[in-house]
């Protein structure tokens, strides 16, 4: 790798991309089979040796072996020969992450962290639902109820089912059976294994952008062998952590080489099926977060597969080989035919279908950030193992760990849950507690007769008649006091 760029491989000249043009945006496309993985280990360990931190997520396992370095046998040597690279074995530093904490450690986000529009995705809620979601939040907020797991998000759903009335009258209607529809929907959600995902010590972003002794970029990688079982999931925790990494990472503007890089695998399932507000989040994260350092990489298998909204913001591009076996194959083919700079030496549609293993068409930024002229690219061999790490290796590394301890024991502070528990266990304590005793009565008088009641009368009425008088009197020596005392003032 030169100082200035990563290595991608070698066409008639090396395929370099620039550090500086690196947050910029790119994608890694092409079938099953035909070398996405090692083009991207090439690109995570050559950004990680640029003291770039990566984040990636690995889909089948195999990216771990970046954290090995490789042992070269005679076919390696042979092809990094023909290139005329160098092959120096070296593994990455790499920490392991696994939402589901078996493969690496535990991340987790707070349910408020996440928010109503990421949750509203990953539920697959509807408007109507969404909304319900929307009022749950604010009223938590404004109730003062921290939502940090899901079952302060239960929690706070039963409130909002008992409270709806009140509730309604100051947001709009929320209808109890919709409330029961999303806790439905929120339990299957937690049948998945996503429970895992929310709780406490959340991620801290810092240790995605990590350094180690060397200087070196770590790589984190997110374990998703499973994850990808929950499609949903795995592409909103992924977009969440974009959208964590634009709110919060100061601007910088376009540095000599990213903060952070982060490739996101199997992409199409980011886009599929995601409603219109969604799309435009993401368009507006990948458009704006290149200025906080950050670049953002999509790895699929075709770049139709990535809107084309998206796809106009991704300068770098490899292209490895695709098959156009049906009609929407060929329309995705012309598709990724078209986005690159054409090279008058060979027809580019062609070529894609002609590549084998290992081989990509490349086209990337040059110093002013214009797209160069698209190449046959052989891809250079990369320093670590091809293939995955053991268990027993990927054991060594989790346990010498830089964050090891800080997210492996789970917090459960009080928030939501323990907050509405104390107050219908106070609640059902004052409907069981016994009345008050009722305060004595004064005894009932025996009623006057006749005669005593006139003479009870009589004495009233003389009372008022000289009360009247007195106060005459001395309202008339108060005021001609004063008034007298003025006189005679000036009189004197």
């Amino acid at each position: 790798m030169a100082d200035d760029g990563v290595l991608i491989g070698v066409s008639d000249l090396p395929q370099q991309l620039r550090l500086d043009r690196a947050n910029r945006h790119g994608i890694v496309a092409g079938a099953t089979g035909t070398g996405k993985t090692v083009t991207l280990q090439v690109l995570a360990q050559g950004f990680s040796d640029a003291g770039v931190p990566v984040f990636a997520a690995d889909v089948k396992g195999d990216l771990s072996g970046v954290s090995i370095a490789c042992q070269p046998n005679d076919k390696l040597l042979a092809r990094a020969e023909k290139l005329g690279v160098t092959l120096q074995p070296a593994a990455a530093p790499v920490i392991f992450w696994d939402l589901f904490g078996q493969s690496g450690h535990p991340i987790r986000a707070t349910v408020s962290e996440m928010g109503p529009l990421m949750l509203s995705r990953l539920l697959d809620l509807n408007d109507v639902q969404e909304g319900v979601l929307n009022v749950v939040f604010r009223a938590a907020d404004e109730e003062g109820l921290l939502l940090l797991d899901l079952k302060d998000l239960q929690a706070a759903l039963t409130y909002a089912s008992d409270n709806a009335k009140a509730l309604s009258a100051k947001y709009g209607n929320i209808a109890v059976a919709t409330v029961a529809s999303v806790q439905r929907k929120l339990l299957v959600l937690e049948n998945q294994g996503a429970a895992k995902l929310f709780g406490e010590p959340a991620l801290d972003l810092s240790d995605l952008m990590r350094k180690d002794a060397q200087g070196r970029g770590v790589v984190s990688l997110l374990a998703a062998d499973k994850l990808i079982g929950s499609p949903q999931l795995y592409a909103t925790f992924l977009l969440w952590l974009m959208s964590e990494l634009f709110e919060q990472l100061p601007e910088v503007g376009d540095p000599e080489k990213p903060k952070l890089v982060f490739f996101f695998d199997e992409a199409h399932l980011l886009f599929n099926d995601a409603p219109k507000a969604l799309l435009e989040k993401i368009e507006q994260v990948v458009r704006l977060i290149r200025s906080k350092g950050v670049g953002i990489y999509f790895i699929t298998q075709n770049p139709a597969d990535v809107p084309d909204t998206v796809l106009g913001q991704l300068g770098n591009r490899v292209q490895h080989g695709l098959r156009a076996y049906t009609p929407a194959d060929q329309k995705g083919l012309r598709a990724a035919a078209q986005s690159f700079r054409t090279n008058p030496k060979f027809d580019t549609a062609e070529a894609i279908q002609a590549l084998g293993v290992g081989e990509a068409l490349v086209s990337v930024l040059d110093e002013k950030g214009a797209p160069t002229m698209v190449e046959k690219t052989s891809i250079r061999p990369p320093n670590s193992r091809i293939g995955p790490a053991t268990l027993d290796e990927r054991k060594q590394l989790l346990a010498s760990s830089p964050v090891r301890g800080i997210y492996d024991q789970v917090q459960d502070r009080e928030s939501a849950f323990e907050m509405l528990k104390e107050r219908a266990e106070q609640k059902a304590a004052a409907a069981e507690a016994p009345p008050a005793a009722a305060a004595p009565q004064p005894p009932a008088r025996e009623r006057p007769s006749e005669s005593a009641q006139m003479v009870d009368a009589f004495a009233k009425s003389m009372l008022r008649t000289l009360g009247s008088q007195v106060g005459r009197q001395l309202i008339r020596g108060v005021l001609g006091g004063l008034m007298g005392g003025a006189t005679g003032s000036r009189r004197r």
